[in-house]
């Protein structure tokens, strides 16, 4: 059986960066340190960070007073940055910058007395984050039907942004139709769904060319994970989103001889290696690699991590 593995796959530089941030607040300021919400969306990676000293917490309250705390890659709303200050806790932000720039492009869309959509899931702490840091009503669309039952004006003046996981193809449909109602709009066509989420989809749209069988490692509250499992079903292909390799039936290798082997943006490569010694459990592979675009983004982490204890080195380039 042929393993194809797609290329990229796997964390992308704003998860490193969240990864980091908490890794090496633990090794500065000793454990515990506290983290609001998953830092990101991979249970093996939090239930890691655990083991290290990090405390994983849904609200601020469960924070004792004076500790580190982190917000994660998400995002958060700005009264709880407000509710940090207020009770005087050290705080590192671990937002991805791609995240941090849908916020200040909302902010400046409302400055200049626009009404403002935006694209994404309802729940998702992304999008809870964004609707939170914009100080004005924000409108909530996720399907091109949202986009018809907006209760604004057809001519007023309206700007979107996008959560950044999205579905590259499903924002389009959405944003073609913000287009057709609304004279006066204004957004970054699907410019806000990050390089990663991009990339990692058009690779699994390559990938579902060549294969029977399509396996996303990832968690199921991974928003970008299962937009990657939807592309396979889109192409008629079995697709599973599964964690690990212990999650692997093997009821779905009857008669397959090509299995396309990918990882959402959260998931470690680790995930990815022991979903293959699953397969092999199975019978012999053959594992290829496709080509595809090689990521060298880097983020830059906050002042406070830039040197280790020991006097090492910053991080090194910024995106």
């Amino acid at each position: 059986m042929r393993v194809l593995l797609a290329q990229p796959r796997g964390f992308c530089a704003g998860v490193v960066r969240a990864i980091e941030i908490v890794e090496r607040s633990l090794k500065r300021f000793g454990a515990p340190v506290y983290v609001r919400h998953e830092i990101v969306h991979n249970r093996h990676v939090v239930e890691k960070l655990e083991r290290m000293g990090a405390v994983f917490v849904e609200t601020l309250d469960e924070i004792p007073d004076g500790a580190m705390t982190i917000f994660s890659a998400h995002g958060v709303a700005q009264s709880i940055i407000d509710e940090a200050k207020a009770r005087g806790l050290p705080v590192l932000d671990a937002t991805c910058p791609l995240v941090s720039k849908v916020h200040l492009q909302g902010k400046r869309y409302v400055a200049r007395g626009r009404a403002l959509v935006l694209i994404g899931h309802a729940g998702h702490p992304e999008v809870e984050g964004t609707m939170g840091q914009v100080d004005a009503p924000v409108h909530l669309v996720s399907t091109i039907e949202d986009v018809t039952r907006l209760d604004l004006p057809d001519d007023s003046p309206v700007a979107y942004v996008t959560q950044t996981t999205l579905s590259v193809d499903d924002t389009r449909g959405v944003i073609s139709a913000l287009r057709a109602r609304f004279s006066d709009l204004e957004g970054p066509d699907v410019a806000d769904i990050c390089y990663a989420t991009q990339h990692r989809q058009s690779a699994v749209r390559e990938l579902c060319e060549l294969v029977d069988l399509l396996l996303v490692v990832g968690s199921r509250n991974s928003s970008n994970s299962n937009r990657l499992r939807e592309i396979g079903v889109e192409k008629g292909l079995p697709s599973y989103l599964i964690a690990d390799g212990s999650e692997l039936d093997p009821a779905w290798l009857a008669g397959v001889k090509a299995v396309g082997l990918t990882a959402g943006a959260s998931a470690p490569e680790e995930l990815v290696l022991d979903v293959i010694e699953a397969l092999r459990r199975h019978g012999d592979v053959a594992v290829e690699q496709m080509t595809g675009v090689q990521e060298d983004i880097e983020f830059r982490l906050p002042n406070e991590l830039r040197a280790t204890p020991s006097g090492g080195t910053t991080a090194s380039s910024v995106a």
